[in-house]
């Protein structure tokens, strides 16, 4: 199995009120503020469908003249937060995007919320265990576990994008979020009439297989509730050897447990009573995570995350 080394930036997506709007737009930007906005346009502008920009296209994204456009990549480059392919003449993210991407992955609140239930998995069932949430385009990996004792572990990179379709953590965020938040999906369920049922067989086992196994390797996947939205997956990747692909085997029961249990935690009332995990006080060695939850809960963090760096195919897991 193959996983990409794309690092992400993410932010939660806050919604202002009309009037907060009006009057951001009344108060006229200070030459400091309008070159930090200006710098976020054009961080701003890259995606994954657009990769590479031109100083044309920049300048159009920033409205200004190409020369004050020209300004403001060549600082951004001397930052490395831009880099600039001489024989193409196309500018794209640089390395330092990465840096703060892993900072941003690192500070999510479901992490901190994920940290100890994982640990506790880790040592029911000495697979790799892997967090991943929704970038708002398929299922991106923000944490992964992988001190087992086996001989070979299999590592899963933090950052790798999930096919939504064919990965086990892909098809549980496809069955779980509105269908118009993942894309392609109704043309998906159009063309391949057996996606529905998986779907619903996910919906009411609680888990997902990945289908077809991969180069040898199995993962089976569950959903984390804040609320009745799902907020994440968790899941367990190890080899066809040592992963059953029996959804009532003990490993994915004790998955599923885990995952109902963080669920409950966030304050998912539809998940069964389960208490926190056993070794893993959450008091006083984990006191900081008693005002995460605390933030994590009032946010109601969706997190979506927008991707600043290109990654050429997603996996499979």
């Amino acid at each position: 199995m193959e996983y990409s080394e794309l690092r992400l930036t993410s932010g939660i997506r806050r919604r202002m009120s009309p009037q907060k709007n009006e009057a951001a737009e009344q108060v006229p930007a200070t030459p400091t503020i309008q070159t930090v906005q200006r710098a976020a346009v054009v961080l701003g502008s890259f995606t994954v469908s657009r990769p590479y920009l031109s100083l044309n296209e920049i300048t159009a994204s920033l409205g200004t003249s190409k020369a004050t456009a020209h300004r403001y990549t060549k600082a951004l480059r001397a930052a490395n937060l831009l880099r600039y392919d001489e024989r193409t003449s196309l500018y794209s993210l640089g390395p330092q995007v990465l840096t703060l991407a892993a900072a941003a992955r690192a500070g999510l609140p479901i992490v901190a919320a994920a940290e100890p239930y994982m640990e506790s998995l880790l040592r029911q069932v000495d697979e790799t265990v892997v967090l991943g949430i929704w970038d708002g385009e398929t299922a991106t990996v923000v944490r992964s576990l992988d001190n087992t004792d086996h001989t070979i572990r299999i590592s899963v990179r933090a950052g790798a994008r999930l096919d939504p379709l064919n990965s086990a953590q892909g098809r549980v965020f496809c069955t779980h979020l509105p269908p118009d938040q993942v894309p392609g999906l109704a043309r998906a369920l159009k063309r391949t009439p057996d996606l529905a049922s998986e779907m619903e067989a996910i919906r009411k086992n609680g888990l997902s297989l990945n289908s077809p196994d991969i180069n040898g390797v199995r993962t089976i996947a569950a959903p984390i509730f804040e609320g009745r939205s799902i907020v994440a997956t968790m899941a367990i990747v190890g080899t066809t050897v040592s992963v059953s692909a029996e959804l009532t085997s003990p490993m994915a029961q004790a998955l599923l447990e885990t995952a109902r249990g963080l669920s409950e935690w966030l304050g998912n009332a539809d998940a069964s009573p389960t208490p926190d995990p056993p070794s893993v006080p959450l008091a006083p060695d984990h006191a900081p995570l008693a005002m995460e939850r605390n933030r994590f809960v009032s946010s109601r963090c969706v997190c979506t995350v927008r991707e600043l760096f290109p990654v050429p195919t997603a996996n499979r897991g």
